[in-house]
């Protein structure tokens, strides 16, 4: 069964899709969650409720990638380089765990501003 999510922020709505793993199923279970979103770059972030240690941790993902930041206990959105990055590729501060990614467009989310309110909830 697939899992979608909707990401609403400032007038932003994006869908995404969870991927398999036990980050997903830990934040899958956890929906609604809401937040005020920090922005670092072209990365929003917000501490959550859920706490899990690495899995499969990489700091360098993809636009669009969501990430689970263990040190944080924060859900992160990439849609563009951070000031960590090298060139254009999105980098984490350090590896998240990434559990799914934006369907569509994840430039959209530029106009969302640092200190939204966000609401991440199951996809209808």
């Amino acid at each position: 069964m697939e899992r979608k999510i909707k990401i609403s922020a400032a007038g932003v709505e994006v869908a995404a899709v969870l991927n398999g793993s036990k980050t997903a199923d830990a934040i899958w279970q956890a929906l609604p969650i809401t937040g005020r979103g920090n922005r670092w770059g072209d990365e929003i972030y917000f501490g959550i409720a859920v706490k899990l240690g690495s899995e499969d941790g990489r700091a360098v993902v993809e636009e669009g990638d969501l990430g689970y930041w263990p040190p944080g206990s924060a859900f992160c959105i990439f849609f563009g380089p951070t000031p960590a990055s090298v060139g254009d590729e999105p980098r984490a501060a350090s590896p998240v765990n990434v559990f799914g990614k934006i369907a569509g467009d994840p430039k959209v989310l530029a106009a969302v501003r640092d200190g939204a309110a966000i609401k991440i909830e199951q996809a209808k």
